[in-house]
């Protein structure tokens, strides 16, 4: 949990020089984050290997850009 810890110190660091909505769109990114990692632990439990592979890199025009990713998984066979 140490871990988390300084992630969240270090986005609260960051988000110090955002805007209102550029820190309100980095804390559902967060929040959405978190739920995703915990999709992927309770899948890996199920049996399942998750990979998170960038799948393309969205650009917002003004130099701003975000990778977005697609699952491969593979299913351990019995």
């Amino acid at each position: 949990m140490a871990s988390i810890a300084r992630v969240r110190e270090r986005t609260e660091e960051q988000a110090s020089s955002m805007t209102d909505d550029q820190q309100t769109v980095t804390r559902m990114l967060a929040n959405d984050l978190h739920r995703l990692n915990q999709s992927v632990m309770k899948a890996v439990e199920a049996g399942v290997s998750v990979e998170l592979v960038r799948s393309a890199r969205h650009h917002g025009g003004d130099g701003n850009w975000g990778d977005l990713l697609i699952p491969v998984i593979v299913a351990k066979r019995n």
